[in-house]
């Protein structure tokens, strides 16, 4: 699998957890008894949301002007999640990557809409917080 297959597994993993209300690394368990691939970039992005999650969050209601966390689309907020994981605290993605990758996501998983609204969120987080 290329990292970008690995990275929407991710996405998928966070996806499920959200909507169900379960702890990622519940969601991690399930797939595995399940029988389903857990690319080891997968579970490493899906347990570095869920530990940075709080804090994950808080940055996207500080720079997602008039909205809240809970008021965007699971899908979109998921990707949003992973993507400012990616830019602040996965050193060997480079910032365009982690933002062309959930863009990218975003054109595909969801709608036109949030890929405008992703890489305006992430592109502000860069900016202001990546250092």
């Amino acid at each position: 699998m290329t990292r970008r297959e690995d990275r929407r597994a991710g996405i998928d993993i966070l996806f499920q957890a959200d909507v169900t209300g379960t702890a990622p690394t519940q969601v991690l368990d399930e797939w595995r008894a399940a029988e389903r691939e857990v690319p080891p970039f997968a579970e490493a992005l899906v347990r570095g949301v869920a530990d940075r999650l709080p804090d994950i969050d808080l940055l996207l209601e500080t720079h997602a002007e008039d909205w809240s966390v809970v008021r965007m689309a699971a899908l979109d907020r998921t990707i949003l999640r992973v993507g400012v994981y990616e830019l602040l605290w996965s050193d060997d993605v480079p910032t365009s990557v982690a933002i062309s990758e959930a863009v990218e996501a975003a054109a595909e998983l969801s709608s036109e809409d949030a890929k405008r609204f992703v890489n305006g969120i992430l592109g502000k987080i860069a900016r202001e917080e990546r250092v």
